[in-house]
């Protein structure tokens, strides 16, 4: 019963998603990504906070506590337009303050930017991380190997031409590569400064 519970909520969160980033995407206010980031080789810059292990989501059950704290970079570097996208390397930290998993990552966002101030990223990479691989503690994630993918969803807010706030959703699991594959999802607000 509590997986078929998690199922229903991770569709609905999908849905939720799909369905708000669609709406977000046909606003027209025509001001925030109406000039290019500058030459220079980071387009952005983000730190923020994020709640650790977040039950019910994708991975379902929680088991770690604690906050995260978030940095990420995204490289000015276009590597190539997928549906009206482009594609960004990032790499970023997320610490856990309580001991529990923390993790670097690497990959490519992509991002939807259309002409309002709202905007739409996903994308895919690999996060190395400090967690357990196979555990019997009840408080601690069993992840399977060393080495994750990383899947972020994000959907933003441009204050201005610099100032972003983003509602930031991860996924990080072996994607059934390694046994166990308990995964982690993390879901906090970060600010972003593009240059």
């Amino acid at each position: 019963m509590m997986v078929a519970d998690a199922i229903h909520r991770w569709r609905r969160l999908c849905s939720g998603f799909g369905t708000l980033a669609l709406v977000l995407m046909t606003v027209h206010g025509g001001y925030a990504f109406d000039r290019p980031s500058s030459a220079g080789p980071v387009r952005a810059l983000r730190v923020g906070l994020a709640a650790h292990d977040v039950d019910g989501l994708w991975s379902g059950e929680s088991r770690e506590n604690g906050p995260d704290l978030c940095a990420e970079v995204i490289f000015n570097r276009p590597l190539f337009h997928l549906l009206s996208a482009t594609a960004y390397p990032n790499t970023g930290a997320s610490l856990n303050t309580r001991g529990n998993t923390s993790k670097i990552y690497g990959g490519f966002l992509l991002q939807w930017e259309p002409d309002s101030a709202f905007f739409f990223s996903t994308g895919v990479g690999l996060a190395l991380h400090d967690g357990r691989r196979d555990t019997d503690s009840a408080d601690r994630k069993s992840l399977g190997s060393r080495v994750l993918f990383r899947v972020p969803i994000e959907i933003g807010y441009a204050v201005n031409r610099h100032h972003r706030i983003i509602l930031a959703f991860d996924h990080i699991s072996n994607a059934y590569l390694a046994s166990p594959n308990e995964g982690m999802d993390t879901l906090g607000l970060l600010y972003g400064y593009r240059f």
